[in-house]
Order: C-alpha cells, then structure tokens, then sequence
C-alpha cells in the first residue's frame, strides 16, 4: 500500500491551517477579511485522511487566484473569493444545491474580525420556495427523464450491464431533488443517500432502490429496472403533489 494519502491528527491539521492565515494575512494584511476552514473539519468529523478545505474572503476588487496543491502530509484547497462574489455564489440555487450548501454554513473561523461568515451562513436559505421549486422543475427535464429514457433503451436492447449504472444516477438526482424539496442540505456527499432516507418529503420508490445500492445487491438487473421504473413512477406523483408541472402543452416557439 502506498504511503500516501497520509493520516494526520486534528492538531496537525489545525497547526498547519495556522501557518497558512499566517502566511496570507503577512502577504495581503488588512485585504484580507476573513479566513475560514469547511468541509469535515468544518464539521468537526474529518477523519484521519481528510483534506483541509479554506474559504479565503478578500475586499472587493482585489482579484487572487485560490490554490489546491498537495504539501507534506496534507491535500490542501484554497478558495480565494472577494466578498461580494462569495456572498452571491452561496445564495445561489442550483441543481447542486443541496451538495455544496454546507460548505457555506458549517466553517470554522480562524480569522474574521467582523463575523462574515456569521453573515455568509444565512445566505443560501434566502431564496423563496418558488425558486427551489423552478430549479427542481429545470433538473427533472435535464436529468431525471433524460436518465429514465436511457435505462428504457438499454434494457429494449439488452444492455443489462447499463441499468446498475443508470440506477445509481437515477438515485442520486433524486438525492439532490429530495434535499432541494425539503431545502436541506446534505452534510456530505458521503452520506447523501443516508441524509436523504430522513428527510420528510421524497417520492414513493426511492427508499427501495436506494437500499438495495447501500447494501451492493444489485446483480438482479430486472429487479433493478423495476425498481427504476418504480422510482419514476413515483418522481412524477411526487411532483403532482408538490405542483411541479415539468410538461408543457404548447411548443415555446
């Protein structure tokens, strides 16, 4: 086994997210607003091979290339972002949302005089319902039914070795639907499908599939289908009762 990626202890991790504020704060000093640090440790539940994960907030106008680069024991990230494009990249909603929405709530500050990610942490619940429901009515035409028609081709053509794939991605767009229905995010991507099985609202046929992909049993490639089509059959009734209407009547032109 390779000696790399190496562990390192919480203290190691801390020590050397210190050395690097130091280093910024020497080079830019009062340009710098805040420095913070996401991900697991943000969490506080990083694990021995976790890498460091750093929201770097600069003044307006003030353009600083961010870095990701492997040094010593430690894979290191570094967003570097003036404060008026980081504030409106966290109140964006997207497809994504439900994945990257935790990088600007859980940070640990190790520099932030002013409290800004007090302030950055409200942003990505500020949008209204509505939008969520917009951005969940856009991704069902993108993905989902786009990924339903593929799983019906290949398994008309006997291409059974493409269900299994075509559930997980079925699964995981439902993932990020669930989390932006329920306007939640998930703590990490490692725990999506656990984080998403809580969550109160979710269509009808996902708890099936997914168990089945959390325990690996998915050798059975009909059952696997059905329960695709299960799933799908279930997305559309959920987007009935949420008022979703993703279908149009008329050409848009």
């Amino acid at each position: 086994m390779l000696a790399y990626p190496v562990a390192t202890t919480r203290e190691e991790k801390y020590k050397m997210i210190e050395e690097i504020k130091d280093r910024l704060l020497a080079k830019y000093g009062e340009k710098i607003l805040a420095i913070g640090v996401y991900g697991s440790i943000g969490q506080e539940n990083e694990g021995p091979y976790s890498d460091i994960e750093m929201h770097v907030i600069v003044e307006d106008g003030l353009e600083l290339n961010g870095y990701e680069f492997i040094y010593d024991k430690f894979k290191i990230e570094i967003g570097i972002e003036q404060k008026s494009e980081l504030f409106k990249e966290a109140a964006e909603v997207d497809d994504s949302w439900a994945i990257k929405a935790g990088a600007f709530v859980h940070i640990i500050p190790f520099y932030d005089p002013t409290n800004l990610f007090l302030e950055l942490k409200k942003q990505p619940f500020q949008a209204s319902d509505s939008v969520f429901r917009e951005i969940m009515r856009e991704f069902m035409i993108w993905e989902p039914y786009e990924t339903v028609g593929k799983i019906r081709n290949n398994y008309r053509n006997n291409n059974f070795d493409y269900i299994t794939l075509g559930a997980k991605d079925l699964a995981w767009q439902t993932a990020k639907l669930i989390g932006l229905a329920n306007k939640q995010f998930f703590t990490t991507r490692a725990r999506t499908f656990e984080e998403s099985l809580r969550m109160e609202s979710r269509p009808k046929g996902y708890e099936e599939l997914v168990h089945q992909m959390m325990a690996g049993t998915l050798t059975d490639k009909q059952h696997i289908y059905q329960l695709c089509e299960n799933l799908w059959t279930g997305l559309n009734e959920w987007f009935e009762e949420l008022g979703i209407d993703y279908k149009i009547k008329e050409l848009p032109f």
